[in-house]
């Protein structure tokens, strides 16, 4: 039986299937289509064999330090996005484009031979044993204790058997395709069917020429085509990193029921266009092209039908949550807190599925608290760890607060309500832990009625409310029950601030009690587990 199954060979499950390798982790890795990378998608000209992006093409260092040093640690080479020159704006479709200067792409950049090197890099890391292509996820059936895998090879069914598994496909293609034993739960469910998938609606198109004639002319590649009948609306200087080997690139304007309406034309149609921006030059360049609504595996029926809209950089915190009691793990790109639908986000959700995993590993070895720790240095530990769990727990309890509230009619102050609700909860508790845990008081200072310990107690909360803030700003913006609360669905800065003053109470109350604790313990005399080795040691047993 594996450890892990890892559903979908894009940049999340290739780069968490390179940290399993790493960790010499059982696993292995399911993608459905005959080639690895998913989104990612390099196509090499037959005119200048130059290797041009058809997905993503671009990250931001400065935005998206995840991604740039990802590449940085695979050793691969990056380069600028071509930006200097004049941009052009065609606005009627009868008249000669505009020239202004204007940078576009706000420090991009491209992975050198294409980002399909990020895909070929990391496959050759993780070894053709843990790689199975043409495996088509069909259903996932939790066991109670393993999960048992069905998928689509060729013409038959094939079982896997895994302690967990990561389906790391875009989750509104997994709603619609794949068939859950038992069915998810009805919250996260509807979560996965409304988180749009990047690029699915997305038709690209690179054209390469024997030179960059737009450079020579003193133009960046750079142009917008904003009137009605545009077909490119975006176009791009997609040149290698010499500049020697020419290309432009585009994103068709046209929505999938005209690009499958046009098929036969479209190829003359986005000829013309470049013609009509760029000149006579721009005709006849060898077109690459990919229309990623047709692409059974990225796009769901969903994607298809809904109209383009503004793409949302985070996700709904139920798509991150474990499922099955950790068997179950949701990846991609659309899970990430941040860079949702980007490069960085995939690599967001890796890290953080893998922090989950390598989480369960330490406790069931009993390695998260290492043995022969002093007793303070233990207890400290264990309360960390304990903490380090509360996210999930803090954002269930908000939302569980947040549906009361809905159900019984309350119109205001609904957020601020449900998530101090939740936090004080939270608090409470670790207050609570605090008394239980054994500490070693007596030589522990205490300055003006402030246990020394305290400084450590604080800090594993170091992030705590961020993340909470986060989640909640997160599941707010993507609940349907909120849209008709425009003031919780969208939180204001001011509603912001209120809530965190709110909080930053709460957490004073948190203080003051945990201290009283410590103190309590300070006067009473702490138990004490003995141990080995010099001075008092708290163990497993313990």
């Amino acid at each position: 039986m594996l450890d892990t199954a890892i559903i979908g060979g894009g940049l999340c499950g290739l780069a968490l299937a390179r940290q399993f390798k790493k960790q010499d982790r059982s696993f292995t890795l399911f993608e459905a289509r005959p080639r690895l990378g998913g989104r990612i998608l390099s196509a090499v000209a037959s005119s200048n064999g130059a290797a041009f992006d058809l997905g993503p093409t671009w990250f931001w260092p400065d935005t998206q330090p995840l991604i740039a040093a990802f590449v940085a640690e695979l050793g691969l080479a990056s380069f600028p996005q071509h930006d200097e020159g004049t941009v052009l704006h065609l606005t009627e479709a009868d008249k000669n484009p505009q020239g202004f200067a204007q940078e576009v792409h706000g420090g991009a950049r491209r992975v050198a031979g294409g980002m399909a090197r990020l895909v070929s890099v990391l496959a050759e890391s993780i070894g053709e044993d843990r790689l199975r292509l043409n495996h088509v996820l069909h259903s996932v059936e939790d066991k109670g204790d393993h999960v048992v895998l069905t998928f689509r090879v060729d013409d038959a069914f094939f079982i896997v058997e895994a302690r967990h598994v990561v389906v790391a496909l875009p989750p509104r293609l997994v709603a619609e395709t794949v068939r859950f034993i038992p069915e998810l739960d009805s919250a996260t469910f509807d979560a996965m069917g409304a988180a749009p998938t990047w690029m699915a609606q997305q038709a690209k198109v690179v054209m390469a020429y024997p030179s960059a004639f737009w450079r020579v002319a003193g133009q960046s590649g750079n142009a917008f085509v904003t009137h009605e009948q545009a077909v490119v609306g975006e176009i791009f200087d997609a040149c290698d990193v010499t500049g020697a080997k020419a290309a432009l690139g585009g994103f068709l304007s046209f929505p999938p029921d005209l690009r499958e309406a046009f098929a036969d034309g479209l190829s003359m149609l986005m000829d013309s266009q470049m013609v009509q921006v760029f000149g006579s030059a721009a005709e006849g360049g060898e077109q690459l092209y990919q229309d990623w609504a047709g692409e059974a595996f990225t796009c769901s029926a969903r994607d298809k039908a809904e109209p383009r809209g503004e793409h949302v950089a985070f996700s709904n915190p139920l798509l991150r949550r474990p499922l099955w009691d950790g068997r179950l793990h949701l990846g991609s790109s659309e899970t990430a807190t941040q860079g949702a639908g980007y490069l960085e986000g995939a690599l967001e959700a890796a890290r953080r599925i893998d922090r989950a995993l390598s989480r369960e590993r330490a406790e069931e070895t009993g390695a998260v608290i290492p043995e022969g720790l002093p007793v303070n240095a233990a207890s400290l530990a264990r309360f960390a760890n304990w903490v380090a769990g509360q996210n999930d727990a803090a954002f269930e309890a908000y939302r569980i607060r947040l549906n009361r509230a809905l159900a019984s009619q309350d119109r205001e102050q609904l957020t601020q309500r449900a998530m101090l609700g939740a936090i004080e909860d939270i608090y409470e508790r670790a207050a609570d832990l605090i008394e239980t845990l054994p500490f070693d008081m007596s030589d522990v200072p205490v300055e003006k009625g402030r246990s020394a310990l305290m400084g450590d107690v604080q800090l594993p909360f170091r992030d705590f409310i961020q993340t909470l803030l986060d989640d909640v700003v997160a599941f707010n913006r993507t609940s349907c029950a909120l849209s008709n609360f425009p003031g919780e669905h969208h939180l204001s800065r001011d509603y912001v601030q209120t809530i965190l003053r709110d909080v930053a109470a709460a957490w004073r109350d948190f203080c003051l009690a945990a201290n009283r604790r410590l103190l309590a313990k300070a006067e009473a005399g702490a138990p004490l587990t003995p141990g080995a080795g010099s001075g008092p040691v708290l163990t497993r047993a313990s």
